[in-house]
């Protein structure tokens, strides 16, 4: 073979090579990271997991819509099914707010805050139930089960279990504005009243931003170390500085008893001046796909703009201390990409 025939036959097996692996490059990879929000419009988020599915929803203000997604990171991507939209008039017709939804006892329930159009404002504001037998939340019929029988007006309602029983977790209008109670649950809509106790005020400066004195978005989260956790939101929704206060229970304590908790002096995850991100609160916590992961679920906004306005729900991957408590971090920068939830 001569030297114009070798040349020949390299560049036709090299246009052969080449032509086989164009579609395998057409077929481009799946990016690896994400980046936040998760909802550009995403106030107060809640993420919960079931037969491999995550269901995302948010404050919408007139309606409780659920996002339907297998990862976590697609959440921009899922269909919106609005699942319930409230009455014309009634005690929750008006400003739907923070709903989160359960599966207990084999059914789903959406706890929501609401109040009355007639007499719209906190006088008025309470947390409602809704109950569905369908195994998909986004099907099936929503039945209204109601107020659920808190002993004060409030918002922020939470359901976590503990030690075989279940618990109703609030953000209660008492005194100057709001703090937290908690009281034993007889089924997913009742509460036992006359054992609701309040196991926090507003006690630091970092709790008492906008003008108002707050606690409110309560969530429970299991310690490494078998101690029981509430990460709840600190001041109001307009202050820049609205971040995450946390508070602290040994293992074995009882939940009713509030010198069973204590709280951080210091919140647990602050706004962030260098990433521009502030407004950090109202979170929710999830798994990655494999079960390997531990995510927060937040909102915050991109300007310290003195409003509740522009809040977007985000998330980051969070890790544990050496004593069992979490370490959430510092809030990402919206710019920052981060690595995908693992098992997607």
């Amino acid at each position: 073979m001569n030297i114009a025939t070798r040349v020949c036959a390299v560049l036709l097996g090299a246009s052969f090579t080449a032509g086989l692996a164009s579609p395998a490059l057409a077929q481009q990879k799946p990016a690896a990271t994400f980046r936040n929000p998760l909802r550009t419009e995403g106030p107060d988020p809640w993420v919960t997991r079931h037969g491999g599915f995550y269901y995302y929803t948010h404050t919408t203000g007139r309606n409780i819509t659920l996002w339907k997604t297998q990862a976590l990171s697609a959440v921009p991507q899922a269909a919106a099914a609005v699942v319930w939209t409230p009455p014309a008039t009634g005690p929750n017709s008006a400003e739907i707010w923070a709903p989160e939804l359960h599966r207990l006892d084999g059914k789903w329930y959406l706890y929501y805050t609401a109040t009355d159009k007639a007499r719209a404002g906190d006088n008025s504001r309470y947390v409602f139930v809704l109950e569905n037998a369908a195994s998909d939340p986004t099907t099936g019929t929503w039945a209204d089960k109601g107020r659920v029988n808190t002993k004060h007006t409030g918002l922020d309602g939470s359901v976590f279990e503990q030690d075989g029983r279940r618990y109703f977790l609030y953000s209660a209008y008492v005194g100057p504005q709001s703090v937290l109670a908690i009281a034993p649950m007889t089924n997913p809509w009742t509460l036992a009243p006359e054992r609701e106790v309040i196991i926090a005020r507003p006690s630091f400066e970092w709790e008492k931003g906008g003008g108002r004195q707050i606690l409110e978005g309560p969530e429970f989260l299991a310690g490494k170390q078998g101690q029981l956790l509430v990460v709840y939101s600190a001041s109001a929704c307009w202050d820049d500085n609205y971040c995450l206060g946390m508070l602290t229970a040994r293992k074995g304590s009882d939940p009713l008893r509030p010198e069973s908790w204590t709280k951080v002096p210091q919140p647990v995850f602050k706004p962030s001046a260098e990433n521009q991100v502030w407004g950090t609160g109202h979170n929710s916590f999830t798994k990655s796909a494999d079960g390997r992961e531990d995510w927060l679920v937040y909102h915050a906004k991109a300007a310290a703009d003195g409003k509740c306005e522009g809040r977007s729900s985000r998330m980051q991957r969070f890790t544990w201390n050496p004593d069992g408590t979490p370490n959430f971090g510092v809030p990402v920068s919206l710019t920052q990409p981060q690595p995908k939830p693992s098992g997607e």
